[in-house]
């Protein structure tokens, strides 16, 4: 079961794509938004209001099979080749892209709760996953982000995420931003469409254990 929060259908891109480019580099190839359908940008997030019941009722499903390619901001930490799942800790994979706004605003949240879940007892890594097909703009939004922001990120662009979306019973171009968290076992414990809003803290902290 895949859960959706609160999306957005309309949002563009805030940065103008370029023009399109011949050739291939790594096995992709850049195109404009235009002719090129990635994914559905979430909605913008609701009023404040009641807290959320997420991630009830959902299965425990394998992880994702494939490895993500990856890059990185200059001066940034490079990551693992290979994303660390199943290694004793939970992991919180975000799919995110340079355009889409919601993406974006809900970062330095993420952020902070990894560093909020961690001070309360839970181990637990943080793993941006960008799914940009213009790779110039996934990267000048990398090398503009503060030292304490998104600064490096596992990618998967066009024609590379077929196997990889579809094990965790998402569309190729999903509803963005996308989050799911991946158990100590390695199994995926829960997936939500939509971003998070600052009242979903306290069920995302009950799923995985938080102490109070």
């Amino acid at each position: 079961m895949v859960t959706a929060l609160s999306a957005c259908d309309d949002v563009k891109p805030d940065v103008a794509p370029p023009p399109p480019m011949t050739g291939r580099a790594n096995a992709v190839t850049a195109k404009p938004a235009a002719t090129t359908p990635v994914a559905t940008a979430a909605k913008t997030t609701a009023p404040p209001g009641p807290a959320r019941q997420l991630c009830v009722g959902q299965k425990q499903r394998g992880a994702p099979k494939g490895t993500p390619k990856t890059a990185a901001a200059e001066g940034a930490t490079p990551l693992p080749a290979t994303m660390p799942l199943g290694v004793g800790k939970w992991t919180w994979i975000n799919l995110w892209a340079a355009w889409c706004g919601p993406c974006k605003e809900e970062m330095p949240r993420i952020i902070g709760w990894q560093k909020k879940l961690s001070a309360a007892g839970v181990m637990i890594d943080l793993a941006f996953l960008s799914l940009d097909d213009d790779e110039r703009q996934m990267r000048r939004f990398l090398e503009a982000q503060p030292k304490d922001g998104v600064r490096a990120t596992y990618w998967l662009p066009e024609g590379e995420r077929g196997g990889w979306m579809g094990s965790l019973g998402l569309k190729e171009s999903p509803q963005l931003p996308v989050q799911i968290l991946v158990a100590p076992s390695g199994q995926v414990a829960c997936v939500l469409e939509g971003a998070v809003e600052d009242r979903d803290y306290a069920a995302i902290a009950s799923f995985v254990g938080a102490k109070k």
